[in-house]
C-alpha cells in the first residue's frame, strides 16, 4: 500500500501568498520596501483604531437604546389604554419604530409600532397595528432579563426586553436598530476615507522622508559603482576614489559602512600598488633579459652555421647537432623578439605613426601565407578602394602575420582561411576566418593572454610560442583599436578594427 508523501509545512496553501509577498518585495529597493512597511504599519493601526472605536460607538448606541427601554418597561399598569382597534399602547417617550407586543403563552396576541412620536400640538402618538407573525420571534425573548437582540426578519433587527404585568400578562418592548447600524456604518464610511487620505499622505512624506535618510547611502553605493568602472585588470591604478568624509561618521548605520569601504579601498589600493610595483620589475627584467640576450643568440647561430659550412668535413652526426642549434637558436630569437616587443609595448613605448597602406599590407601577408602554408586554401576579400590607417606598418604587417600564422598552425591541411577588409563608420575592420575546429570554448576568454595555448601541453611540434594572439592584442591595443574572437567548431573568426581610416579610390 502506498502512503502520500509527508506535506511540507512550508507549501501549505495559507502561507503562499506570504512566500509571494516575500518574492516581489525581495526584488525591490530598500526604498520601497521601508514606504510598503511605513504605509503598512499605519494601515493596520488605522484598522485596529477604527475597528476598536467603531465597536466601542456601537456598543455605545445600544447602551442608550438599553437606557431608553429601561423607564419604557416599569409595568405599573397598561400604560395608556389602547384605542379600539389597536394593538397594545405604546410607553411615552419611545422613537418611532418602536415596536410593543403583548404574550399569552408563547405566542404574540397583538402587537403595534410607533409611526409618530407625540409633540406640543398632539400630545398622543401614532400607533399602527402589526401583524403577530411578522413579530413572532418576541414571543421567545425571556422575561425579566437584560434587553437582547432580536430579528424580525423584513423589518431588521431590534432591541428588545419583556416584563410581566401583576394579572400575569406579559409585554415586549423592541427598539430598532435600524439608527445604531446607520450611525455606524457612516462611521466607518467616515473611518475609511480619513485612513485612506492619511496613508496616501504618509506614503508621500515617508518617501520623501526615506529618500532623504537614504541619501549617503546612495553617494556610497555611487563611491563602489565609481571604482567598479576603473581598469583595475592592469596597468599602474591611482585608486583615489573615496566615501566622503560626511559618511563615514561610525555612530551611524550608513557612516559605518562608508568607513568600512574606505578602509577596503584602501586595502585594495595598497594590493594594487604592490602588484604594480611586481609587474614593474618583472617587465623591466624581461625586457633587460630579453636585450641580453639577442647577443649571444646571434653568437650562437653565426658559430652553429660557420662550424656547419667551414671548409673541413664534420661527421653526420656532428652536422645534425648544428643544424639543430641553429634552428633552436633561430627559434629562440624570435621567441626573445616577441618577449621584448611586448615588453616594449607594456611601458607604453610610443610606435612609429604613418599613413599605413593597409590594402597593400594584407596582399603581402596573404601571400607569405600562402606560400608558408601552401596545403591551405587561402582568400582574399579586399575592397575598390585603398584603405589606410595611422600606425606602424611593421607592427600592423606583424598583426596580421600573427593571425595568418595562428589560423594555419591550429588548423589541419585543407582548411579555408578567408581574410577580409572592409571599412565601417570609423574604423578599419579586419577579419581572418578559417573553416577549423574552432578554439575551445575554455580558452576562449583567455585566448589573447601570453602563452595560452589550447591544450595543457607544452610541446613545441606545432611551432606556437602562445605570443602570437598576445601580441596581436598589445599592438591593436597600441593602435586604439580591438580585437575580439567568435569561435564555434567548423567557424572562427579574429576581428580587428583600427579607428581614423581613409579611403582612396
Amino acid at each position: 500500500m502506498s502512503s502520500s508523501p509527508p506535506i511540507d509545512p512550508g507549501d501549505r496553501p495559507g502561507r503562499r501568498p506570504v512566500r509571494a509577498a516575500r518574492r516581489w518585495l525581495a526584488g525591490r529597493s530598500l526604498r520601497t520596501r521601508l514606504v510598503l512597511a511605513l504605509v503598512s504599519l499605519l494601515a493596520l493601526v488605522s484598522v485596529t483604531i477604527g475597528g476598536l472605536t467603531t465597536v466601542a460607538l456601537r456598543q455605545f448606541l445600544i447602551d442608550r437604546l438599553d437606557a431608553q427601554l429601561a423607564p419604557a418597561t416599569v409595568l405599573r399598569g397598561a400604560g395608556r389604554p389602547a384605542f379600539p382597534g389597536n394593538g397594545p399602547a405604546i410607553p411615552p417617550g419611545l422613537p418611532p419604530g418602536t415596536v410593543v407586543a403583548d404574550i399569552t403563552g408563547d405566542r404574540v396576541t397583538a402587537a403595534s409600532t410607533l409611526t409618530r412620536s407625540p409633540s406640543s400640538e398632539d400630545p398622543f402618538p401614532d400607533e399602527t397595528p402589526v401583524p403577530a407573525d411578522e413579530v413572532a420571534a418576541l414571543a421567545d425573548v425571556p422575561v425579566g432579563v437584560e434587553p437582547r437582540t432580536v430579528d424580525l426578519g423584513a423589518r431588521g433587527e431590534y432591541r428588545a426586553v419583556a416584563r410581566q404585568f401583576r394579572d400575569g400578562r406579559v409585554r415586549v418592548v423592541a427598539l430598532p436598530l435600524a439608527g445604531v447600524r446607520e450611525t455606524v456604518w457612516w462611521m466607518v464610511a467616515a473611518q475609511a476615507g480619513v485612513a485612506t487620505v492619511g496613508l496616501l499622505i504618509a506614503g508621500v512624506a515617508g518617501a520623501l522622508i526615506v529618500r532623504a535618510t537614504l541619501r549617503p547611502l546612495n553617494r556610497v553605493a555611487a563611491t563602489a559603482t565609481r571604482v567598479t568602472e576603473l581598469p583595475l585588470d592592469r596597468g599602474e591604478v591611482a585608486l583615489a576614489v573615496r566615501v566622503p568624509a560626511a559618511n563615514t561618521d561610525p555612530r551611524t548605520e550608513v557612516g559605518q559602512v562608508g568607513a568600512a569601504l574606505n578602509r577596503m579601498l584602501g586595502h585594495v589600493a595598497d594590493a594594487l600598488a604592490a602588484r604594480q610595483a611586481s609587474e614593474t620589475r618583472v617587465r623591466q627584467f624581461v625586457a633587460d633579459a630579453s636585450h641580453e640576450l639577442r647577443t649571444p643568440l646571434a653568437a650562437i647561430r653565426g658559430y652553429a652555421e660557420v662550424a656547419r659550412r667551414g671548409r673541413d668535413e664534420v661527421p653526420a652526426d656532428v652536422a645534425h647537432a648544428l643544424r639543430r642549434v641553429e634552428s633552436e637558436s633561430t627559434r629562440m630569437t624570435s621567441l626573445v623578439d616577441d618577449l621584448l616587443l611586448l615588453a616594449r609595448l607594456d611601458t607604453g613605448r610610443p610606435l612609429a605613426v604613418d599613413q599605413v597602406d593597409l590594402s597593400a599590407l594584407v596582399v603581402d601577408a596573404v601571400s607569405d601565407a600562402h606560400v608558408a602554408g601552401p596545403e591551405h586554401r587561402w582568400q582574399l576579400a579586399l575592397p575598390e578602394v585603398v584603405i589606410r590607417v595611422p600606425g606602424d606598418a611593421a607592427r600592423l604587417h606583424q598583426v596580421v602575420a600573427n593571425l595568418l600564422t595562428n589560423a594555419r598552425v591550429h588548423t589541419p591541411p585543407g582548411t579555408g582561411v578567408t581574410t577580409t577588409l572592409t571599412v565601417e563608420g570609423a574604423a578599419a575592420v579586419l577579419t581572418v576566418a578559417d573553416d577549423g575546429p574552432g578554439v575551445p570554448t575554455e580558452l576562449q576568454p583567455e585566448v589573447f593572454e601570453r602563452f595560452a595555448r589550447g591544450d595543457s601541453s607544452r610541446s613545441r611540434a606545432n611551432g606556437s610560442t602562445g605570443l602570437g594572439l598576445a601580441i596581436v592584442a598589445a599592438v591593436v591595443e597600441a593602435h586604439r583599436g580591438t580585437v575580439e574572437v567568435d569561435s564555434r567548431p567548423g567557424r572562427t573568426v579574429f576581428t580587428v578594427r583600427l579607428p581614423n581610416p581613409t579611403a582612396d579610390a
